[in-house]
């Protein structure tokens, strides 16, 4: 194993050599704790076909969107990094990356990326370079192709527990079940219900998505009410198979609940291609409503990120499709959005609500009032732009005085990149560690009960936020 400042025990940690300290105890008590991972988007596939990791490029670089949005900023094309079904030769790729490693200075991608290179591979960082890129390849090409690279050897020694996908509703999850099936296989790995394509008309496949729904699922019900019962039908299918969870990337927050008859009617311009934008957006504020109340029946824990302009350059777009790294982040608005929804279901005790957000002044505005009212309610860890270290120091002190530790999701790592899974949590364990240290330090909580905390706020809270 190599020797860089990336393997420092005191990364992360607190620069004042007493609160450090703390600290370091602190951390000793989760460090090693089995990951749960209740959101993100590796597919089950992987695990059932076990096979190995075609190349470096497609295994680190490729299917991080954090990673290819910064080499994009730079001026390279996303096609030359093999994003978007593009071919691209896979060592030129390597050569970009590392050719601008330095672009990654303070970045939370430099940094897991960096981990990543020395826990997971044994390689010191400190050697990525241009100079250096066809070496590294190769280094890491002999790696990946041994048998302890495979999915299921790294899982393991991941110490994975939990790994929960996102997965369509109308997805078959055979994958699943073979592994849930498999008892050679020991991490779970949980089914997500994501209905994002059958609640936005302006999803391309919106109208056969739908019919789809109806005509297999909808009970011989037609219509909305057919919409509906599929919906409901595919949820307990999604539960059958493990799933704990519903997840829905909405555009904004709206709740508001429509009449049978307006959104049976809104519905059927979905259909048919002659809805407005703010048609689209009331149906889908009315589906959000839905959704929490078929979690009522079916329980569910429902997790709601919106605030994101999807797909925001239209030429990239064009070029590569949804999801390679062009949504961009909006201000959002919370309380009045969700007033409906939690007027009729905020006050279930046995209703788990997770909110996450993208605009950190809604942590303190909003989201932490909110949690630290409505039973429902829970706080969702910093996500997507700001999963990052300092973001996450900011979200401990925008949210502890209101909702103080109990109203915490667990940490959500949101990734396709599977190598960076371990860097992620390690990431988020200390710093958890440091805002906990500086409780103790400042003598606000006592050090046995920091201790608790931390446990609880590691491997107790995502258990019981997301019913696991």
């Amino acid at each position: 194993m190599s020797s860089s400042h990336a393997s420092h025990p005191d990364r992360l940690l607190p620069a004042d050599p007493g609160t450090r300290e703390i600290a370091r105890r602190l951390l000793a008590n989760v460090e090693d704790l089995p990951i749960i991972s209740p959101h993100g988007h590796l597919e089950a596939q992987m695990f059932v076909d076990d096979a190995a990791f075609p190349d470096p490029t497609k295994l680190l670089i490729s299917p991080d969107h954090y990673l290819t949005r910064v080499l994009h900023s730079a001026g390279y094309e996303l096609s030359e990094l093999g994003v978007g079904g593009h071919e691209a030769d896979p060592k030129e790729a390597w050569r970009i990356f590392c050719s601008n490693w330095a672009l990654y200075t303070g970045t939370a991608t430099g940094y897991w990326v960096e981990q990543e290179f020395e826990h997971v591979f044994g390689i010191n960082p400190d050697r990525i370079s241009g100079e250096n890129a066809d070496d590294l390849y190769d280094e890491l090409s002999a790696i990946i192709a041994r048998p302890d690279f495979r999915p299921r050897a790294l899982a393991e020694s991941f110490n994975l527990e939990v790994l929960a996908t996102t997965d369509d509703p109308l997805d078959d999850l055979k994958a699943h079940k073979t592994l849930a099936d498999d008892p050679t296989f020991t991490p779970r790995v949980l089914p997500t219900f994501r209905p994002d394509a059958h609640t936005k008309f302006y999803n391309a496949k919106f109208a056969s998505n739908v019919e789809q729904l109806i005509d297999l699922y909808g009970g011989g019900k037609t219509g909305y009410e057919g919409y509906l019962e599929g919906l409901r039908n595919r949820r307990q299918f999604f539960k059958e198979h493990g799933g704990t969870s519903s997840d829905h990337g909405t555009h904004n927050a709206e709740s508001t609940p429509l009449d049978a008859a307006e959104a049976s009617r809104l519905f059927d311009k979905g259909r048919d291609g002659s809805w407005t934008w703010d048609e689209a957006y009331a149906f889908e504020a009315n589906m959000t409503y839905r959704m929490a109340e078929m979690a009522q029946d079916d329980g569910l824990v429902m997790t709601l990120h919106p605030g994101v302009y999807r797909n925001h350059s239209t030429s990239a777009f064009e070029k590569y499709g949804a999801d390679v790294g062009h949504d961009i982040p909006f201000q959002m608005e919370y309380t009045k959005a969700l007033q409906p929804l939690l007027s009729s279901f905020g006050e279930n005790k046995d209703f788990n609500f997770v909110l996450f957000t993208i605009d950190e002044t809604t942590f303190s505005r909003e989201i932490g009032p909110l949690a630290g009212y409505y039973p429902a309610v829970y706080a969702g860890a910093p996500w997507w732009f700001i999963d990052e270290i300092d973001a996450m120091a900011r979200f401990r002190s925008a949210t502890t005085g209101t909702t103080g530790f109990s109203r915490y999701s667990g940490f959500i790592d949101d990734t396709r990149a599977y190598c960076s899974i371990p860097a992620r949590h390690n990431t988020s364990r200390r710093v958890e560690a440091g805002y906990l240290a500086k409780l103790v330090a400042e003598h606000r909580i006592t050090e046995d009960r920091a201790a608790e905390i931390i446990v609880d706020l590691i491997d107790a809270s995502p258990r019981r936020t997301f019913k696991l």
